[in-house]
């Protein structure tokens, strides 16, 4: 089996224990999100979190990621790793996001994620055709030289994403999803599960992560 074969069957198998993993994790994920309070969270959400993500959560900063239709279990996994736990430092770590979440409780993280979640997407655009081009070739079949899986088996072939596993990427500011990737790459960004993320951005250019990224804000 040569590298490349191996580093794909590779990603699938971290897939796999992932979507376990996930699936472990989703009746808790489901209850607390069936006693969110989504009147709480948008009264958080405009004292605390307008600023930077507007109040429907759809941020014209695109530093700043766009929440609105957002899955709740991955908006409240991120607010919970901004924040340190039993001692340990946090998994994400974010000094502005750090502040804020450190005064949240998880019922309030509960509360935000449903209200995100409940949320219209207003979706960016691509703005350069030739890199969303690119991007779509490795959104859809990824990078064989290299062994860079395809966004779509995870992400979806919409960016719709895999609720409770994967977030929805589709209409995302492609600022910040180019921004994250090269987190991931340089090991800023070490909150994902079986460094799954981290594998793929390391294999990837500036120009590749910068494709995939302006593909995928124009996905609908």
């Amino acid at each position: 089996m040569n590298r490349v074969l191996a580093s794909l069957v590779n990603t699938a198998v971290a897939a796999l224990f992932t979507g376990l993993f996930a699936n472990a994790t989703w009746a808790e994920n489901a209850a607390g999100a069936a006693k969110a309070d989504v009147a709480k969270g948008q009264a958080i959400a405009a004292q605390v979190c307008a600023g930077c993500h507007a109040p429907d959560g759809n941020s014209v900063i695109s530093a700043n990621p766009k929440l609105a239709g957002q899955f709740p279990e991955y908006l409240h996994k991120q607010l919970s790793n901004f924040k340190p736990q039993a001692g340990k430092k946090a998994e994400r770590e974010n000094p502005l996001m750090a502040g804020i979440a450190a005064n949240l409780s998880d019922e309030d993280m509960r509360n935000l994620a449903a209200y995100y979640a409940a949320q219209k997407l207003k979706p960016a655009g691509a703005n350069n055709k030739e890199l969303a081009a690119e991007g779509q070739k490795i959104w859809r079949g990824g990078i064989a030289a290299t062994g860079v899986a395809a966004c779509a088996g995870c992400h979806g072939p919409n960016g719709r994403g895999m609720p409770a596993q994967y977030p929805r990427l589709s209409g995302q500011h492609a600022e910040y999803i180019e921004a994250q990737l090269k987190s991931f790459k340089a090991g800023l960004r070490a909150n994902d599960p079986n460094r799954m993320m981290r594998g793929v951005a390391e294999r990837m250019t500036e120009r590749e992560m910068k494709a995939v990224a302006e593909y995928a804000a124009g996905l609908r």
